[in-house]
């Protein structure tokens, strides 16, 4: 699955607002669908950057032999999932945003996990 096949897959997934496939060492969205007025992909992208970052610092610096299989910001209206990728080294990392209301997390966690797994950069 290529990248724009990834996106348009998570987008599928109920409650999708946007997503994007993101380099957390630069910082800059690889490919974005989705956002709108409510949701700036680029801006979210390279905001949850930091929260990557911040993440790993904190695993290396516990010394932990262990890897961050997702990450869940909860808003009041929204999910926001950020799911490092195992196989690009853990640079990249996708991200979706989810309606609260309309989204069943689990399922849309299992579909991220299949999408990566079929993802090929």
């Amino acid at each position: 699955m290529n990248i724009e096949t990834a996106l348009k897959e998570a987008m599928s997934v109920e409650g999708a607002i946007g997503v994007s496939l993101v380099d957390y060492e630069s910082g800059m969205a690889l490919g974005t669908l989705g956002g709108g007025p409510t949701l700036d992909l680029e801006l979210a992208s390279a905001g949850n950057t930091e929260v990557v970052r911040a993440k790993m610092r904190t695993l290396s610096s516990l010394a932990m032999d262990d890897t961050i299989e997702d990450i869940l910001i909860t808003l009041g209206k929204q999910y926001h999932l950020i799911r490092p990728l195992t196989a690009s080294g853990g640079t990249l990392f996708l991200y979706l945003a989810l309606d609260r209301a309309r989204s069943n997390l689990a399922l849309a966690r299992h579909s991220l996990k299949r999408i990566e797994a079929a993802l090929e950069i």
